[in-house]
């Protein structure tokens, strides 16, 4: 399972009535289809996972088996807080035809997540999992930062593959890498720190900014695979402002009116998550026009 390049962790579009919209989610997969992105991650945080019910999951899960390119990998977002709900999860992933899933770290118990019990979930994870798993570490949700030396623990397995790390840890990343087996792979889950964890030698990265912005991540990736330093800095630098913007500043509410803006569809979120302001579109529509601006003689 080569998993290099940049892969989209999709949004969860919605009807009116507040239903999961396989349609709009079809649309947006066949306009992704025609990019670079080397695939989709379904039902990551940005997809808005803890506020989905299975049921519909399990339907985006095969709505975008059904509509995602040949040539597109897909990523199964399974984790759950126990450990035999999460390998439930991840075998129906598998019966859909899913490659490779991404499974979050546990955290309602967070007291009692130890470097021990984190690798003894993910151990029997990938004992029972009937595809490759992905470890994720998305702290600024879980408040678990998985660390080197548990990956140190866990990557020898020969079902767990590599991992999705949303730390914003550039150190992190290149301290994962070096205890890692050679062919652990490490994406990065920080647009902010992409160039740099790409540097430090992660094998690509899944972005909430590639549903926005799919062609400058995968731009940055190009560059900075065939090593053309200065180009991959300088498009990496045009991700600051909007990785502020639809992180700690407007989150996924502000992603997904980008994404309207942008010929997507964003749609609303579901509550307790609530659609940005007049004025919070109004600094969004800037910022996008300046991007726009910025980018366009260079990809």
């Amino acid at each position: 399972m080569k998993l290099h390049g940049i892969f989209a962790p999709l949004t969860t579009p919605y009807a009116a009535d507040g239903s999961v919209s396989l349609a709009h989610l079809r649309n947006n997969i066949a306009r992704y289809n025609q990019t670079g992105l080397a695939g989709y991650a379904m039902n990551g945080s940005t997809g808005e996972s803890v506020l989905q019910l299975w049921d519909d999951i399990y339907r985006m899960w095969e709505t975008a088996r059904e509509v995602a390119a040949p040539s597109k990998i897909l990523i199964a977002g399974t984790g759950a807080e126990s450990t035999s709900e999460t390998i439930e999860h991840t075998n129906r992933a598998a019966s859909l035809g899913y490659p490779v899933a991404l499974v979050r770290t546990p955290s309602f118990y967070k007291p009692a997540m130890s470097e021990s019990a984190l690798a003894e979930h993910y151990l029997r994870v990938a004992d029972a999992a009937k595809i490759p798993i992905l470890v994720y570490s998305v702290p600024v949700f879980t408040h678990i930062t998985v660390e080197a030396p548990l990956v140190a623990r866990v990557s020898k397995h020969a079902n767990i593959v590599g991992m999705k790390d949303s730390s914003g840890s550039v150190q992190g990343i290149a301290d994962i890498i070096a205890r890692a087996p050679k062919e652990f792979q490490t994406l990065a889950g920080s647009a902010s720190t992409l160039y740099e964890s790409l540097e430090k030698g992660a094998a690509g990265a899944i972005l909430a900014l590639a549903c926005a912005f799919p062609d400058l991540c995968v731009e940055i990736y190009k560059a900075a695979r065939a090593g053309d330093k200065a180009k991959a800095h300088s498009l990496a630098q045009k991700l600051i402002a909007p990785a502020k913007m639809f992180g700690p500043q407007y989150g996924i509410a502000g992603l997904k009116y980008a994404l309207d803006r942008l010929g997507y569809h964003g749609g609303a979120s579901r509550g307790p998550l609530w659609p940005v302001d007049t004025s919070a579109q109004a600094e969004i529509d800037t910022m996008l026009s300046n991007l726009m601006t910025q980018t366009a003689h260079q990809l």
